[in-house]
């Protein structure tokens, strides 16, 4: 059987916001199913909530609103605060897409996780309504 998980866009407004709707869709109240764009693809893999088989859809209602709220200001904000703790050899990197960001070009935040979810769970897993 497969389970769907469904992502209330109308209640995000930033990435912090995410990971709680996100949090929640799958692991109910204050649910948690990291907090990061690296643990956030480990835990699509199966064993934070999701079946380990992969039998799951994700709906992600008010995609759209979502969009707007993980554009690129909060990419620039995410940028920026990860800015100060990068390794040196990925600095350079970090400051370009910084510039990118805050320039409104570039992938966002909203493209990243779209992109995650769509990599570590294969075709027809993701539902933007």
């Amino acid at each position: 059987m497969t389970v769907t998980y469904v992502i209330d866009g109308s209640r995000i407004s930033g990435l912090d916001g995410f990971w709680d709707a996100v949090g929640e869709a799958v692991n109910g109240p204050g649910g948690y199913f990291g907090r990061g764009l690296d643990a956030f693809a480990d835990c699509l893999g199966g064993g934070f909530g999701t079946p380990d088989d992969g039998s799951f859809v994700i709906e992600w209602h008010d995609h759209a609103r979502s969009a707007r709220a993980l554009g690129h200001e909060e990419t620039a904000r995410r940028l920026a605060g990860l800015l100060p703790r990068v390794h040196p050899t990925n600095r350079a990197r970090v400051e370009r897409e910084l510039a990118e960001a805050r320039a409104g070009r570039g992938p966002t935040l909203f493209d990243q996780l779209v992109d995650i979810i769509r990599e570590r769970t294969g075709p027809g897993t993701l539902r933007l309504m």
